[in-house]
């Protein structure tokens, strides 16, 4: 497993929105952007499922995926497999959650499961010579 930095935490936590990719078992490319997203520890995060359909088809059949943030000219590429869970003390802290930040938000939301990915491999995004390096 590969293990986020400090600086890396405090990105993906400060970021509101990064972009889940996904694959079918043949390859077919599917990338979403996503909000409910939280740091379980330095080597797992945790993805809430609201409204996945094509990507939730494609976790099932292929558990690989790739989550990538950014801000400005620093950001970072996690790759790793998932896990979802729709029952379990770990879905209903999540689905507690959802419920919470739809209310503060006046919007309605429910979590259909909880999406653990764990990390196995992480990249720099920033632009210039070191783009695309593997950093863990």
């Amino acid at each position: 497993m590969a293990q986020m930095t400090e600086r890396m935490k405090e990105l993906f936590n400060e970021v509101p929105t990064a972009v889940l990719a996904t694959a079918t078992p043949d390859g077919t490319p599917n990338a979403v952007p996503v909000g409910a997203k939280k740091i379980i520890d330095d080597e797992t995060i945790l993805i809430s499922d609201q409204f996945f359909n094509k990507t939730l088809a494609n976790m099932k059949s292929n558990p690989k995926i790739a989550v990538s943030f950014w801000k400005e000219r620093e950001g970072y590429q996690l790759k790793g497999s998932v896990t979802i869970e729709t029952s379990g003390r770990r879905y209903e802290e999540t689905a507690k959650w959802i419920e919470e930040r739809g209310k503060k938000r006046g919007v309605p939301l429910k979590s259909k499961g909880a999406v653990i990915m764990n990390i196995e491999e992480i990249y720099g995004l920033a632009p210039g010579p070191g783009a695309g390096k593997k950093l863990a």
